[in-house]
């Protein structure tokens, strides 16, 4: 099991804010392509950061958006559609909608729509 599984979000979730807040973007557009991804509301989502929710168990309560096969591109040098565990590809999928956020992408395009 890899250690990111049973990392909270909410540990992370500053880091994630931090990377688009430089990049000139906001906190409110983080979360709306969270629960783009996840299928949470706004309250879903807080909860899960202050009860400290894994990763793992993040992603199991998740209803991922029916889209998500359109996120394609590399990682950390690794392509997201080729990632073989389904809770590691769900996670770079996340990874990923934050690194193009960040990049500036227009959020119809983030979005998938």
């Amino acid at each position: 099991m890899h250690r990111i599984f049973t990392t909270s979000v909410a540990s992370v979730y500053p880091h994630y804010v931090t990377k688009v807040e430089k990049k000139g973007r906001t906190r409110a557009e983080l979360d709306q392509v969270i629960t783009w991804l996840t299928g949470f509301d706004d309250a879903a989502l807080e909860a899960h950061l202050e009860r400290e929710t894994t990763f793992a168990d993040f992603f199991e309560d998740a209803t991922l958006n029916p889209h998500v096969d359109q996120i394609t591109g590399s990682v950390c040098g690794v392509k997201v559609q080729e990632v073989e565990d389904p809770l590691m590809r769900r996670i770079r999928y996340l990874d990923k909608l934050v690194d193009e956020l960040a990049k500036g992408r227009p959020m119809e395009k983030v979005l998938r729509s």
